[in-house]
């Protein structure tokens, strides 16, 4: 089986160490010294206590890759229009693109029923970019949990979790979402084969789409975003607001909105992915977490005026510190 990491940062490295381990033909895309390093010296990771150095053929440009049976796509959301046609182009005729991306995704309304059936998301796709180079049947979502930084250029510090639930969008178990789900089981990863992805994306998407803005707007950190009486009602708010709209949209929560809260207080005091983008002058992954969000909330017809009022905010914020166009 043909692999290919798409962004070959922590979490895509973390994934392609373990194919690689599990025997797939793995290549890595990636770019500057992590590129560099990883195809002087092999990429490691540090996890568990232990640590394995695997050497999977790296390259700079996707065209180096050549057909692919699976490419995962590990970039943020705002990157994926721009890198669409490379991807595109490594896929073998019957390959997939697995979306292993925080957010909606791009193909959220792809074969659902009703008026809403293959409706594109703007936030997301401006003006369907990625939805005609990577067309929905191609998809795979993948929801991604696990943790990991690159500590230095080729090297992944793993910190925890182990889980990517897969799923086709029209719910089936299909053959090709077997066979990748079976390779990463035998690289030691849980990979469950979920018949409804959505509603495990929007679990995931609740809490992204409240403690990444709000703590992008205060420098809090996850713990005084949920124990702090004002914040914690803040996010609630929001949540509650996104709730209404997933399940208009026929999303079924497995957990209740506090019970999600009081998951993230386990986390302790850690700063989200957009709170250190914002810090280290990086593009913040707000369309994706919320933008889409609240887009969703015109499709249903529901107002969101919690989710609007902090989108507008977090919005300024990162335009004033370069962080968002």
């Amino acid at each position: 089986m043909k692999v290919a990491i798409f962004g070959a940062g922590a979490i895509g490295g973390f994934m392609g160490v373990k194919l690689a381990q599990a025997g797939a033909d793995v290549t890595f895309v990636a770019r500057g010294p992590h590129l560099a390093a990883m195809q002087e010296r092999g990429v490691t990771l540090i996890s568990g206590g232990e640590t394995v150095t695997v050497r999977p053929r790296c390259v700079g440009d996707a065209a180096e890759a050549g057909g692919q049976d699976f490419v995962v796509v590990t970039l943020k959301a705002h990157s994926l229009p721009a890198a669409a046609p490379s991807i595109a182009a490594m896929l073998a005729p019957d390959g997939a693109v697995v979306t292993a991306v925080n957010g909606v995704p791009y193909w959220y309304f792809h074969g659902i029923e009703g008026a809403n059936r293959d409706r594109r998301v703007e936030s997301v796709d401006p003006g369907g970019v990625v939805w005609d180079a990577l067309p929905p049947s191609r998809a795979i979502g993948c929801v991604v949990y696990p943790a990991a930084e690159v500590s230095e250029p080729s090297v992944i510090r793993h910190t925890y979790g182990d889980r990517f639930s897969l799923g086709e969008p029209d719910g089936s178990r299909s053959e090709r979402v077997q066979e990748l789900s079976k390779m990463l089981i035998a690289g030691g990863l849980k990979a469950p084969i979920r018949p409804r992805i959505r509603d495990e994306i929007w679990v995931k998407l609740w809490g992204n789409l409240t403690f990444n803005p709000v703590s992008a707007l205060t420098c809090a950190t996850l713990d005084r975003l949920v124990n702090e009486p004002d914040l914690r009602g803040l996010c609630r708010a929001m949540m509650a607001e996104a709730q209404i709209v997933a399940e208009a949209l026929g999303v079924r929560f497995a957990i209740s909105l506090d019970k999600r809260i009081d998951g993230a207080a386990e986390v302790g005091a850690h700063k989200t992915s957009m709170l250190q983008d914002l810090e280290r002058g990086r593009p913040m992954e707000i369309d994706a977490l919320l933008g889409a969000v609240v887009e969703l909330g015109g499709v249903t017809g529901h107002e969101m005026p919690f989710c609007a009022s902090v989108l507008a905010l977090v919005r300024e914020r990162g335009r004033q510190a370069g962080c968002y166009p």
